[in-house]
Protein backbone atom coordinates (compact mmCIF):
# COMPACT_ATOMS: atom_id res chain seq x y z
CA UNK A 1 0.00 0.00 0.00
CA UNK A 2 2.71 2.45 1.07
CA UNK A 3 4.46 1.42 -2.51
CA UNK A 4 1.17 2.27 -4.50
CA UNK A 5 0.89 5.74 -2.39
CA UNK A 6 4.31 6.87 -3.21
CA UNK A 7 3.42 6.36 -7.18
CA UNK A 8 0.32 8.29 -6.72
CA UNK A 9 1.87 10.82 -5.40
CA UNK A 10 5.01 10.51 -8.08
CA UNK A 11 2.59 10.85 -11.19
CA UNK A 12 0.67 13.81 -9.31
CA UNK A 13 3.93 15.58 -8.78
CA UNK A 14 5.11 14.52 -12.70
CA UNK A 15 1.81 16.02 -13.76
CA UNK A 16 2.18 19.50 -11.78
CA UNK A 17 5.70 19.63 -13.10
CA UNK A 18 4.45 18.96 -16.86
CA UNK A 19 2.06 21.82 -16.42
CA UNK A 20 4.42 24.48 -14.57
CA UNK A 21 7.03 23.36 -17.52
CA UNK A 22 3.91 23.88 -20.05
CA UNK A 23 2.51 27.28 -18.30
CA UNK A 24 6.12 28.67 -18.70
CA UNK A 25 6.87 27.89 -22.32
CA UNK A 26 3.05 29.60 -23.02
CA UNK A 27 4.63 32.75 -20.91
CA UNK A 28 7.51 32.91 -22.70
CA UNK A 29 5.85 32.52 -26.24
CA UNK A 30 3.48 34.83 -25.63
CA UNK A 31 6.05 37.48 -24.36
CA UNK A 32 8.52 36.78 -27.72
CA UNK A 33 5.09 37.58 -29.99
CA UNK A 34 4.61 41.05 -27.95
CA UNK A 35 7.91 42.11 -28.38
CA UNK A 36 9.08 41.01 -31.38
CA UNK A 37 5.96 41.08 -33.80
CA UNK A 38 8.35 41.63 -36.84
CA UNK A 39 9.99 38.38 -36.54
CA UNK A 40 6.85 36.52 -36.20
CA UNK A 41 5.26 38.62 -39.11
CA UNK A 42 8.04 37.43 -41.30
CA UNK A 43 6.42 34.05 -41.87
CA UNK A 44 2.94 35.54 -42.79
CA UNK A 45 1.73 36.48 -46.10
CA UNK A 46 3.54 39.08 -47.32
CA UNK A 47 0.93 41.73 -47.94
CA UNK A 48 -0.21 43.60 -50.87
CA UNK A 49 0.88 47.10 -51.16
CA UNK A 50 0.38 50.18 -53.34
CA UNK A 51 3.45 52.14 -54.87
CA UNK A 52 4.23 55.11 -51.74
CA UNK A 53 6.89 56.11 -53.34
CA UNK A 54 10.27 55.18 -55.23
CA UNK A 55 14.11 54.88 -54.88
CA UNK A 56 15.51 57.53 -56.73
CA UNK A 57 18.84 58.77 -57.59
CA UNK A 58 17.55 61.84 -59.05
CA UNK A 59 16.13 64.61 -57.49
CA UNK A 60 13.15 63.94 -58.95
CA UNK A 61 9.37 64.51 -57.43
CA UNK A 62 5.97 64.04 -58.53
CA UNK A 63 2.66 66.01 -57.64
CA UNK A 64 -0.97 64.41 -57.54
CA UNK A 65 -4.34 65.81 -57.45
CA UNK A 66 -7.22 64.39 -56.42
CA UNK A 67 -10.44 65.36 -58.05
CA UNK A 68 -13.59 63.96 -56.35
CA UNK A 69 -16.10 66.16 -55.65
CA UNK A 70 -15.38 70.29 -55.94
CA UNK A 71 -13.89 71.80 -59.51
CA UNK A 72 -13.61 75.20 -58.28
CA UNK A 73 -10.12 75.70 -58.75
CA UNK A 74 -9.29 72.94 -61.65
CA UNK A 75 -8.10 76.06 -64.08
CA UNK A 76 -6.49 78.19 -61.92
CA UNK A 77 -4.39 74.82 -60.92
CA UNK A 78 -3.93 74.23 -64.44
CA UNK A 79 -2.44 77.98 -64.60
CA UNK A 80 -0.24 77.97 -62.11
CA UNK A 81 1.62 74.70 -62.96
CA UNK A 82 1.93 76.35 -66.72
CA UNK A 83 3.59 79.20 -64.96
CA UNK A 84 6.19 76.42 -63.86
CA UNK A 85 6.05 74.08 -66.68
CA UNK A 86 5.63 71.60 -64.44
CA UNK A 87 3.56 68.38 -65.43
CA UNK A 88 1.46 66.74 -62.77
CA UNK A 89 -0.60 63.69 -62.15
CA UNK A 90 -4.89 63.95 -61.89
CA UNK A 91 -6.52 61.51 -60.62
CA UNK A 92 -10.04 61.76 -61.37
CA UNK A 93 -13.10 60.21 -60.27
CA UNK A 94 -15.51 58.80 -62.63
CA UNK A 95 -18.49 60.84 -61.47
CA UNK A 96 -16.34 64.10 -61.37
CA UNK A 97 -15.44 63.52 -64.92
CA UNK A 98 -19.20 62.84 -65.81
CA UNK A 99 -19.94 66.37 -64.22
CA UNK A 100 -16.57 68.52 -65.21
CA UNK A 101 -15.30 66.84 -68.87
CA UNK A 102 -14.74 69.86 -70.01
CA UNK A 103 -12.44 70.31 -66.74
CA UNK A 104 -10.61 66.81 -67.82
CA UNK A 105 -10.32 67.83 -71.42
CA UNK A 106 -8.65 70.83 -69.76
CA UNK A 107 -6.04 69.11 -68.10
CA UNK A 108 -5.12 66.70 -70.77
CA UNK A 109 -4.96 69.31 -73.01
CA UNK A 110 -2.56 71.10 -71.21
CA UNK A 111 0.33 67.91 -70.92
CA UNK A 112 -1.36 66.67 -67.35
CA UNK A 113 -1.71 62.74 -66.63
CA UNK A 114 -5.37 62.15 -65.76
CA UNK A 115 -5.92 58.59 -64.46
CA UNK A 116 -8.30 56.41 -62.22
CA UNK A 117 -9.59 57.54 -58.82
CA UNK A 118 -12.72 54.23 -59.07
CA UNK A 119 -16.43 55.64 -60.63
CA UNK A 120 -17.97 55.85 -57.60
CA UNK A 121 -15.77 56.71 -54.70
CA UNK A 122 -16.11 53.28 -52.91
CA UNK A 123 -14.51 51.63 -50.48
CA UNK A 124 -12.48 48.96 -52.16
CA UNK A 125 -12.29 45.88 -49.18
CA UNK A 126 -15.81 46.29 -49.31
CA UNK A 127 -16.16 45.15 -53.19
CA UNK A 128 -15.36 41.55 -54.36
CA UNK A 129 -13.06 41.41 -56.98
CA UNK A 130 -14.86 41.41 -59.82
CA UNK A 131 -17.12 44.50 -58.87
CA UNK A 132 -13.31 46.31 -58.03
CA UNK A 133 -12.32 45.54 -61.90
CA UNK A 134 -15.77 46.69 -62.43
CA UNK A 135 -15.30 50.09 -60.94
CA UNK A 136 -12.14 50.69 -62.35
CA UNK A 137 -12.94 49.68 -65.84
CA UNK A 138 -16.21 52.06 -65.88
CA UNK A 139 -13.71 55.16 -65.10
CA UNK A 140 -11.65 54.14 -67.45
CA UNK A 141 -13.49 53.96 -70.47
CA UNK A 142 -14.86 57.54 -69.20
CA UNK A 143 -11.46 59.24 -69.21
CA UNK A 144 -10.52 57.42 -72.34
CA UNK A 145 -13.59 58.75 -74.09
CA UNK A 146 -12.74 62.00 -73.17
CA UNK A 147 -8.89 62.35 -73.39
CA UNK A 148 -8.26 59.52 -75.70
CA UNK A 149 -5.88 57.79 -73.40
CA UNK A 150 -6.76 54.78 -70.95
CA UNK A 151 -5.40 55.39 -67.58
CA UNK A 152 -2.78 52.90 -66.35
CA UNK A 153 -2.57 54.39 -62.63
CA UNK A 154 -5.08 54.51 -60.07
CA UNK A 155 -5.59 56.08 -56.29
CA UNK A 156 -7.19 53.97 -54.05
CA UNK A 157 -10.07 55.60 -52.73
CA UNK A 158 -9.77 57.17 -49.16
CA UNK A 159 -6.34 55.39 -49.36
CA UNK A 160 -8.19 52.46 -48.08
CA UNK A 161 -7.39 48.70 -50.19
CA UNK A 162 -7.02 45.17 -48.90
CA UNK A 163 -5.01 42.08 -50.80
CA UNK A 164 -7.79 41.18 -53.15
CA UNK A 165 -8.38 44.61 -54.19
CA UNK A 166 -4.69 45.45 -55.18
CA UNK A 167 -4.13 42.23 -56.64
CA UNK A 168 -8.11 43.10 -59.09
CA UNK A 169 -6.16 46.52 -59.90
CA UNK A 170 -3.46 44.81 -61.03
CA UNK A 171 -4.82 42.01 -62.46
CA UNK A 172 -5.77 44.64 -65.21
CA UNK A 173 -2.50 45.39 -65.94
CA UNK A 174 -3.20 49.00 -63.67
CA UNK A 175 -0.57 50.24 -60.87
CA UNK A 176 -1.82 51.19 -57.56
CA UNK A 177 -0.13 54.47 -56.37
CA UNK A 178 -0.38 56.59 -53.25
CA UNK A 179 1.65 59.05 -51.82
CA UNK A 180 4.84 59.55 -49.03
CA UNK A 181 3.97 63.62 -48.40
CA UNK A 182 0.05 64.10 -47.54
CA UNK A 183 -0.07 68.05 -47.68
CA UNK A 184 -3.25 67.87 -45.51
CA UNK A 185 -4.45 70.53 -47.78
CA UNK A 186 -7.73 68.47 -47.24
CA UNK A 187 -7.93 69.75 -43.71
CA UNK A 188 -8.23 73.50 -44.96
CA UNK A 189 -4.68 74.10 -42.97
CA UNK A 190 -2.86 77.95 -43.67
CA UNK A 191 -0.99 77.88 -47.41
CA UNK A 192 2.13 78.55 -44.87
CA UNK A 193 1.42 75.24 -43.12
CA UNK A 194 0.71 73.18 -46.54
CA UNK A 195 3.91 74.87 -47.33
CA UNK A 196 6.14 73.65 -44.59
CA UNK A 197 4.66 70.31 -44.84
CA UNK A 198 5.36 69.88 -48.76
CA UNK A 199 8.92 71.40 -48.91
CA UNK A 200 10.01 69.66 -45.54
CA UNK A 201 9.17 66.09 -46.31
CA UNK A 202 9.85 66.00 -49.88
CA UNK A 203 12.80 63.57 -50.83
CA UNK A 204 13.99 62.02 -54.61
CA UNK A 205 11.17 60.29 -55.44
CA UNK A 206 8.17 61.45 -53.62
CA UNK A 207 4.89 61.50 -54.64
CA UNK A 208 2.95 64.38 -53.58
CA UNK A 209 -0.77 64.51 -52.50
CA UNK A 210 -2.86 67.67 -53.16
CA UNK A 211 -6.34 67.79 -53.92
CA UNK A 212 -7.82 70.21 -56.83
CA UNK A 213 -10.82 71.78 -54.55
CA UNK A 214 -8.66 72.01 -51.68
CA UNK A 215 -8.90 75.83 -50.09
CA UNK A 216 -5.59 77.13 -49.77
CA UNK A 217 -3.86 74.73 -52.15
CA UNK A 218 -3.82 77.50 -55.25
CA UNK A 219 -2.14 80.02 -53.04
CA UNK A 220 0.49 77.47 -51.55
CA UNK A 221 1.48 75.87 -54.50
CA UNK A 222 3.53 78.62 -56.31
CA UNK A 223 6.05 78.70 -53.39
CA UNK A 224 5.81 74.99 -53.13
CA UNK A 225 7.12 74.78 -57.13
CA UNK A 226 9.82 77.55 -57.07
CA UNK A 227 11.24 76.22 -53.62
CA UNK A 228 11.77 72.60 -54.52
CA UNK A 229 12.79 74.01 -58.79
CA UNK A 230 15.30 75.91 -56.29
CA UNK A 231 16.49 72.61 -54.71
CA UNK A 232 17.04 70.80 -57.72
CA UNK A 233 14.08 69.11 -57.70
CA UNK A 234 12.98 68.11 -61.33
CA UNK A 235 9.04 67.55 -61.37
CA UNK A 236 7.80 65.15 -63.55
CA UNK A 237 4.12 62.89 -63.91
CA UNK A 238 4.04 59.90 -61.77
CA UNK A 239 3.94 57.58 -65.15
CA UNK A 240 7.93 58.80 -65.40
CA UNK A 241 8.69 58.38 -61.66
CA UNK A 242 7.49 55.33 -60.95
CA UNK A 243 9.96 51.80 -62.51
CA UNK A 244 9.38 49.96 -64.72
CA UNK A 245 9.52 46.17 -64.54
CA UNK A 246 11.87 44.21 -62.76
CA UNK A 247 10.92 45.66 -59.25
CA UNK A 248 9.90 45.02 -55.93
CA UNK A 249 8.07 47.22 -53.29
CA UNK A 250 9.70 47.20 -49.90
CA UNK A 251 7.41 47.11 -46.56
CA UNK A 252 7.32 51.05 -46.68
CA UNK A 253 5.73 51.24 -50.22
CA UNK A 254 8.31 52.30 -51.69
CA UNK A 255 9.60 50.68 -55.17
CA UNK A 256 12.74 49.79 -55.54
CA UNK A 257 14.76 48.49 -58.62
CA UNK A 258 15.75 44.61 -58.21
CA UNK A 259 19.02 43.91 -57.77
Amino acid sequence: MKLVGKRILFLSLKKKWWTAGLCLCLAALMFYVVNYPAVVGASATTRQLPIYCVQRDQKLVSISFDAAWGNEDTQQLIDILGQYNVKATFFVVGEWADKYPESVKALSDAGHEVMNHSNTHAHYPQMSPDEVVADLNACNDKIEAITGERPTLVRLPYGDYDDNSINAVRSIGMEPVQWDVDSLDWKEISAEEITQRVTSKVQPGSIVLFHNAALHTPEALPTILSTLLQEGYTFVPISQIILCQPYTIDHTGRQCPCA
